[in-house]
């Protein structure tokens, strides 16, 4: 009887008085209207809407609004757990939809997790707030920046917006069909920001896309550089409208693209080409060779084979790997520097030379630098380099390798007057809790030349941590940042 009376509920409301009126009175069969007819039916839609009533009042949220002390901004990526574990985190508009009913209307303290904004410990050594949540109502939360990099928010994955969707906000926002995307490559191509991602999580199963996805956007997509973030892509789709792998490299396991770049040839047309590595075993690379752009079929192609694995060759020799950067040596010619952070390879700055690998010149590059205040050893793992024209000196944001607090989740920050170093004492500019953020990537093409803005973004995930609580939403995506240049306290790292 209680399923047949919940079936009606989908229907409509005269559908559910009847259906009420058969069940109460164990009726099979259609009855002639009575007065104890109309009583049923009508205490029957009394009842539905009355009780619709309640449920409707009691499903709005409260509003928790995270934002930045002395700026006022929205801060992204903030957690706030409860006494009994249940974890809520903002979303690029700093917002929080708090809806557990056995808290409503009840003193409620949240333990405060902001991966480098926070606020006071209290005297048993807590970092958090407590107040009186409320349906309807609003409380907001101030946090202070202890990290030199400013967090804009989340690039990619789902839900950049769902907490402030639960409270009627960001309802325009459009969702990718994107649950995670690993490392990110760019080019500039066609006068399009080409943005290129490793493996990506997507809704439907488990084992999401592994050809490497891909999206466009305008060079320069954001008009403004403070949260929220709202970056919209334009991915590459199959038919059926969904985001699509564009490197399907024959051989079984994951396709990884690096050394991702725009060239010309003798012609002057435009070429998007990148070095593509062919892994299993999680992190084993097994092949190593170049793929070339299909601008009709708008995946890329393989253009050379360079080494496959052997016993006699057991490691790959020589190719174009990491974040590439173009530069102009005192004679005038033009190279592209192969680098992650520092550079590694050069070839000549044309789609002839990167096919040709007699043209590829191996570089001594240092593996450490100073940290500028403490003058403890730093180790470098990954990152990019870029030239500042503000600074008018070469930049690099690179992740430490064996850092602490996290092992692979600290970034640092230093300076050169050539991209061959030598480079100057680095400053941590951003650190985080037991968790990765790994393969920074610096922006440079997002910023006019008199900017003092740097924005840069990496991969935030919780591989390599020892942390087995993924960060809902955030884990496995990029997040992007901004550092300000003429910030004090890198006078350290600017210093000849």
């Amino acid at each position: 009887m209680y399923v047949k009376g919940k079936d009606c509920l989908d229907t409509n409301l005269a559908a559910y008085a009847s259906c009420f009126y058969n069940v109460c009175t164990l009726n099979t069969r259609m009855c002639q209207p009575t007065r104890l007819d109309f009583v049923l039916r009508l205490a029957a839609i009394v009842l539905f809407a009355f009780l619709s009533l309640p449920c409707s009042a009691a499903s709005a949220p409260c509003r928790i609004e995270v934002v930045e002390k002395d700026t006022g901004w929205p801060v992204p990526l903030v957690e706030l757990t409860t006494t009994h574990h249940v974890r809520f985190v903002t979303d690029n508009a700093g917002l929080i939809a708090f809806d557990l009913p056995e808290l409503m209307g009840r003193e409620t303290w949240f333990t405060i997790n902001g991966q480098g904004y926070e606020v006071p410990q209290d005297d048993f050594g807590n970092r958090g707030v407590h107040f009186v949540p409320e349906s309807g109502k609003t409380n907001r939360i101030e946090v202070q920046r202890t990290i030199i990099a400013r967090r804009l928010g989340r690039l990619t994955g789902g839900g950049l917006f769902a907490e402030g969707q639960k409270l009627g906000q960001f309802n325009d926002w459009h969702e990718s069909g994107i649950l995670g995307s690993d490392t990110v490559q760019t080019a500039i191509y066609h006068s399009k920001l080409f943005w290129l991602w490793g493996d990506t999580v997507i809704p439907s199963y488990p084992l999401g896309i592994f050809d490497s996805s891909s999206a466009t956007t305008p060079v320069k997509p954001l008009s403004k550089f403070e949260p929220p973030l709202q970056v919209l892509f334009n991915y590459f789709n199959d038919d059926k409208g969904r985001p699509r792998g564009v490197a399907p490299v024959p051989g079984k396991g994951p396709t990884w693209i690096t050394g991702y770049l725009s060239l010309p040839d003798a012609s002057g047309k435009e070429h998007l080409v990148g070095t593509y590595l062919k892994i299993r075993n999680h992190l084993d690379v097994y092949q190593v060779g170049l793929v070339a752009w299909d601008d009709q079929r708008e995946t890329f192609e393989t253009f050379r084979v360079l080494w496959n694995q052997s016993e006699a060759n057991p490691k790959p020799g020589l190719f174009l790997d990491g974040h590439p950067a173009q530069w102009t040596d005192p004679a005038g010619k033009k190279w592209v520097l192969f680098g992650n952070p520092f550079p590694t390879v050069r070839c000549p700055a044309t789609f002839e030379a990167w096919g040709n690998t007699n043209t590829w010149e191996p570089l001594k590059h240092p593996d450490k630098l100073l940290a500028a205040t403490t003058g403890e050893t730093v180790k470098l793992h990954s990152g990019s380099i870029a030239w500042n024209p503000w600074r008018k000196r070469w930049v690099t944001v690179f992740m430490q390798a064996e850092g602490k607090p996290s092992y692979l989740g600290e970034l640092w920050y230093a300076e050169a007057d050539s991209p061959m170093g030598p480079w100057g004492r680095a400053v941590k500019i951003l650190s985080h809790n037991r968790y990765t953020f790994y393969n920074p990537r610096l922006h440079p093409e997002f910023t006019s030349d008199n900017s003092p803005i740097l924005i840069f973004e990496g991969t935030y995930t919780m591989e390599f941590s020892g942390n087995s609580n993924p960060t809902p939403r955030y884990d496995y995506n990029q997040i992007l940042y901004r550092l300000d240049l003429d910030d004090p306290r890198l006078k350290p790292a600017q210093e000849p």
